[in-house]
């Protein structure tokens, strides 16, 4: 089956009892047993739930995986993923990834005894070079947050693969309809599925997928054991908004695309970052990789803080407010939003200036769009 298909089928067959079309929300924290020892696939709702389980069938599909586990939050997802390392572990990053994650990284695992080389993530011989003996764990996104570099996971997989490491993606930005990581050599990806997933600004959750039996009974393990596990509400959520991923993407896309031609051109607009923009310097390897580039945009303005102040004030659809992936359009400031964790000088020598902005287009009508910009702009 197609992905349009399998997002709106796969894990969520009719209501074997009721006929319903749609998977029945289960509001229940425990199931009765048959006997000791006894039960009918489900004990307690931390270690399993019917709605909880359509969902990770779902998301598995949707990323060509074989197995998929939900979670609260991204940073949950994340900090599972995380816990598969023991004390003495090392990490190696790339230097554009989500500052709660950084902070994560830096505030929480490092006292784990766990520590985290970052390297140019324009650079992949810096990946290879980063890695010592124990090197466990290799993790990267792409798009990257907020600069939206490309990396080209099968050769980063390679890396990994030649080493015995774990490359990890997180797929936010690309959403698993315009990438699947998995089928480019990667062995976990990873998703807040706040984001493009669910669509809708009305949830908090994340993902995680693999096709690697062992890992996934590691992950399994830990998720029931940590247990920040998504209600079954906002998993029915996420699963409704599984099913229009498709239709949402293509729109986002076509948004994105059609501001970022526009605010090129723009005279008050110093750089630009969108990967569907030929000027973009990996431009081509985005369409060997994905098959679409996205609703993200990231720019500079010229004239520093006061601008962005300025722009930012004089806006009325685009609405200052941290997340992205939502069906309304989101601006959101990075120095001291999603990134404000990173120290300044840190943050900087990153390429996250005061004067960067972060676009999350939503899939209003474009010219709408196109007109709040400007008069910002203006």
């Amino acid at each position: 089956m197609e992905f349009e298909t399998r997002a709106i089928h796969e894990g969520q067959q009719s209501d074997p009892q009721t006929g319903a079309v749609i998977v029945p929300i289960y509001l229940t924290s425990t199931y009765e047993q048959q006997a000791i020892g006894q039960h009918k696939g489900y004990e307690y709702s931390r270690t399993g739930n019917p709605t909880r389980n359509a969902l990770e069938e779902a998301l598995a599909s949707i990323e060509n995986a074989k197995y998929g586990l939900a979670f609260a939050s991204g940073l949950a997802a994340t900090t599972t993923v995380l816990s598969l390392l023991k004390s003495g572990a090392h990490i190696v990053a790339g230097d554009d990834l989500y500052g709660g994650t950084y902070r994560l990284l830096e505030r929480v695992v490092k006292n784990w005894g766990v520590t985290t080389t970052y390297v140019d993530i324009d650079n992949l011989a810096d990946f290879e070079t980063a890695i010592q003996p124990n090197t466990k764990l290799i993790w990267i996104e792409t798009p990257t947050n907020p600069l939206l570099k490309i990396v080209e996971i099968p050769v980063l997989a390679n890396i990994a693969r030649k080493n015995n490491i774990v490359l990890v993606v997180d797929n936010t930005f690309a959403s698993p309809y315009f990438q699947k990581p998995l089928d480019l050599g990667a062995d976990i990806v990873v998703h807040s599925t706040t984001k493009y997933l669910g669509g809708h600004s009305d949830i908090i959750g994340g993902a995680v997928v693999t096709s690697n039996e062992q890992l996934y009974t590691e992950l399994k393990f830990y998720q029931n054991a940590i247990g920040a596990v998504p209600s079954p509400f906002d998993s029915w959520l996420v699963l409704r908004g599984i099913k229009t991923l498709a239709v949402r993407m293509r729109e986002h896309e076509k948004n994105a695309l059609f501001l970022a031609q526009f605010l090129e051109k723009h005279p008050k607009v110093e750089r630009i970052y969108y990967p569907g923009l030929a000027s973009h310097e990996q431009h081509q390897l985005a369409k060997e990789q994905m098959s679409g580039f996205g609703g993200m945009i990231s720019l500079e303005l010229k004239g520093g803080l006061a601008e962005v102040e300025r722009f930012v004030s004089k806006l009325k659809l685009f609405l200052l407010a941290e997340s992205l992936g939502g069906v309304e359009s989101l601006l959101c400031y990075p120095a001291k939003m999603t990134h404000g964790s990173i120290p300044e000088a840190e943050r900087i020598k990153r390429g996250i200036k005061d004067n960067l902005i972060r676009l999350s287009v939503g899939i209003e009508h474009p010219l709408d769009l196109q007109a709040d910009l400007e008069n910002a702009l203006g």
